[in-house]
């Protein structure tokens, strides 16, 4: 597996905290995550092992105030440092139990889902390949001509697995979980066509627009 101190994108970084994209931001931003756990040189990037980090912040605010949140960022950090060399898996091994007076916090289970979500992100990145002869390069399933990002447009719409099995024979749920994995982690780029805008090469043949009616004075 890709050792922690794998440097993520930011939206592939919020897929393995589980948290928002602007919540990845957030903790840049404000200084919460440290410094050297993330890079600003040709766009953000935010190392894996800190996902640990990140998904602890906003998954334990309900329980614990922002200042014993930063303290255990704090106490954690050396620890996380030590272990940027391991793979991810390795992080299990090291017991990350934060005592300080009253307060005892087992750090074990966001590791865990970090570890886990990192394995599955990396898994739907070797599901995908591009090349100019299939569809253009346009990211497909591989051995596919699937479109990654059609398969992840019907999860996301709520379209039950089986019907989209029955669109596309050549996949499995594994297959379609991960494609919507890898969208997440990957959103395409540019802004979705406007309601209004006709496809390129389309051609107006007539044009009847109905007035506004006006507003009762």
């Amino acid at each position: 597996m890709s050792p922690a101190s794998e440097i993520l994108k930011t939206t592939e970084a919020a897929v393995v905290s589980r948290v928002t994209l602007r919540e990845v931001n957030r903790v840049i931003d404000e200084g919460i995550l440290p410094a050297e756990f993330f890079t600003s040189d040709d766009g953000r990037s935010v190392r894996a092992a800190a996902c640990t980090l990140i998904s602890f912040y906003f998954e334990s605010a309900g329980a614990l105030t922002s200042e014993e949140r930063l303290f255990v960022i704090g106490v954690t950090v050396p620890r996380l440092r030590r272990s940027t060399s391991f793979a991810m898996s390795a992080l299990l091994k090291e017991d990350w139990t934060v005592r300080h007076e009253f307060l005892t916090i087992d750090l074990t289970p966001f590791v865990r889902g970090a570890v886990e979500r990192l394995a599955r992100l990396i898994v739907a990145r070797n599901l995908v390949e591009s090349s100019p002869e299939i569809l253009g390069g346009m990211p497909v399933i591989r051995g596919t001509r699937v479109p990654v990002y059609d398969v992840a447009a019907s999860v996301s719409a709520g379209i039950p697995v089986e019907d989209i099995l029955d669109d596309y024979p050549s996949l499995d749920r594994e297959k379609v979980e991960l494609a919507a994995i890898f969208a997440e982690a990957n959103p395409p780029r540019g802004r979705p066509r406007g309601r209004g805008e006709l496809p390129k090469g389309a051609v107006i043949i007539s044009d009847r627009r109905i007035p506004r009616r006006k507003k009762a004075t």
